[in-house]
């Protein structure tokens, strides 16, 4: 699952590098449901994998997480439009 997650959230950071392209802003409403899913996936790695083989699910998720919180700003400051 982590290895899942972390691919996930490759795509959705060069998607989200897409995205900040002006006027393909509206990309982000697409891609913050993406990658949080790309997070759950992670967090459920976490939770089902062995301690010591916990790393490619913690960059997933944080890679996801950090792919989303970009997001949610480049859509605030686009006004959630462009």
């Amino acid at each position: 699952m982590g290895l899942i997650s972390l691919l996930w959230g490759v795509v959705a950071l060069l998607w989200m590098i897409l995205a900040l392209i002006p006027l393909l802003g509206w990309g982000n409403w697409f891609l913050i449901p993406f990658a949080a899913v790309g997070a759950v996936i992670g967090a459920l790695g976490i939770l089902f994998t062995h301690p010591t083989k916990r790393g490619r699910a913690w960059t997933g998720l944080l890679l996801n997480a950090v792919v989303v919180v970009v997001g949610i700003v480049r859509l605030s400051i686009g006004g959630g439009i462009v």
